[in-house]
């Protein structure tokens, strides 16, 4: 009687493992592709709480880090879009429908404006700034799709959104257009600094001399060479929208020291490593 006891106590417990085993668990999904399995604890406007399967230890993710979770009751909660902080989304300003799945976690660099003390400026250089943005970017922007600037020009074109009828369009009805989430509107500002200049004079003199070494003549010439540099303050701004039209990024930076080519490659990296679409 004892061992049939026994043996049926060994069973439920048996049992009971193997329920527990089978039993349904949270799945979180990682923008990198990682997949977490076991419980969410606790979920707040930033951060999950979370246990793996078998443990007891918690952990603790940033939202930014996730792109969804899978209930074990089935449900799936996106995550990646809520980990922006609800104030830089303007509620009250903006038109707040839901995005399209078609749109989710894609990127559109538009054409930068340049400006050359004031004027507008070269738009090969505000194409190029286009271009710059989307190298450096495609290189930091796991778990996001960055539409290449030939497609993204392309599909303004065809649309009538040339630069000067921009101004006409809300960034929801460009996203739309782009078939993206985010839009990234750049400028590029050049004002002329102060100038160097330099002056160096040379001069020679030859002396004439007759077979007694006695003098003849003396024959002397001189040039003077001025050189001058014109430096400039170079400034970008960066500016992303959503496709409700709100805005969740907006700063200028400064180049630090003047240059004497106009170079803005070290502002703009400067913003585009604090921008919310950057990823290390």
């Amino acid at each position: 009687m004892k061992r049939l006891y026994l043996i049926l106590i060994l069973g439920l417990f048996s049992m009971n493992i193997m329920a527990q085993t089978n039993a349904k668990q949270d799945v979180i999904q990682k923008i990198d592709g990682e997949e977490m399995k076991g419980k969410v604890i606790k979920i707040t406007d930033t951060e999950v709480t979370f246990i793996y399967a078998g443990e007891t230890a918690q952990y603790v993710l940033k939202k930014s880090e996730i792109a969804k979770i899978v209930h074990a009751s089935g449900r799936v909660e996106n995550i990646s879009q809520q980990s922006l902080p609800a104030q830089n989304r303007q509620n009250d300003q903006v038109t707040m429908s839901a995005s399209s799945v078609d749109h989710h976690n894609k990127i559109a660099i538009l054409p930068f404006t340049y400006l050359m003390d004031n004027q507008p400026g070269a738009d090969a250089i505000g194409y190029k700034a286009q271009e710059d943005t989307y190298g450096f970017l495609s290189q930091h922007s796991a778990g996001y799709t960055i539409l290449d600037p030939r497609t993204t020009n392309a599909l303004l074109s065809k649309a009538g959104v040339t630069k000067d009828k921009m101004i006409n369009f809300t960034m929801k009805e460009i996203c739309d257009i782009l078939g993206v989430e985010y839009v990234i509107d750049g400028s590029i500002t050049q004002n002329k600094g102060y100038q160097t200049s330099s002056t160096s004079d040379i001069s020679s003199s030859k002396v004439k001399r007759d077979n007694n070494d006695k003098v003849k003549g003396v024959s002397s010439y001189g040039s003077t060479n001025s050189n001058a540099v014109q430096r400039y303050d170079v400034a970008v701004g960066l500016h992303i929208y959503m496709d409700n039209n709100a805005s969740i990024y907006n700063q200028t930076h400064k180049a630090f020291l003047s240059n004497t080519d106009g170079s803005y490659n070290s502002p703009l990296e400067y913003l585009l490593k604090r921008c919310p679409l950057y990823r290390k």
